[in-house]
């Protein structure tokens, strides 16, 4: 089985070596996205909650170029800087996720890249 690194349109330019996708047989797994704007390249204003809605936001676009939404996703990892925003994350991350509960970790990290303050990994279910 091979890895096949996935381009898109609809994320910011990666901050590192790395691709903001990659596909392994019947996965799709998406790099942990930041709140950032695709546009600009910068973290968005209004801090965690409004960072996790734009994470969501381009999670759902990646899926999308896919040919998936966010139903197929089967797994993700929230990391956060503050534990104390759990709750507002918590609440814009199942917005953004409509009915649909994957399994899910989240773990607080000392820094996030760029400065960001939630960051979403997800692990989606092609077939």
């Amino acid at each position: 089985m091979s890895v096949q690194p996935q381009t898109s349109a609809v994320t910011p330019p990666a901050l590192g070596p790395y691709s903001p996708a990659v596909r392994v047989g019947p996965w799709l797994i998406l790099s942990g996205q930041l709140g950032m704007d695709p546009r600009t390249g910068s973290l968005v204003d209004g801090g965690p909650g409004a960072q996790t809605a734009r994470a969501m936001e381009t999670v759902a676009g990646v899926l999308a170029e896919h040919g998936l939404d966010v139903t197929a996703i089967a797994k993700t990892t929230i990391f956060v800087t503050d534990l104390a925003a759990f709750n507002e994350v918590n609440e814009v991350y199942a917005s953004g996720l409509g009915g649909h509960r994957p399994a899910r970790s989240t773990v607080q990290v000392a820094a996030l890249p760029a400065g960001g303050q939630v960051e979403i990994e997800v692990w989606a279910w092609v077939g």
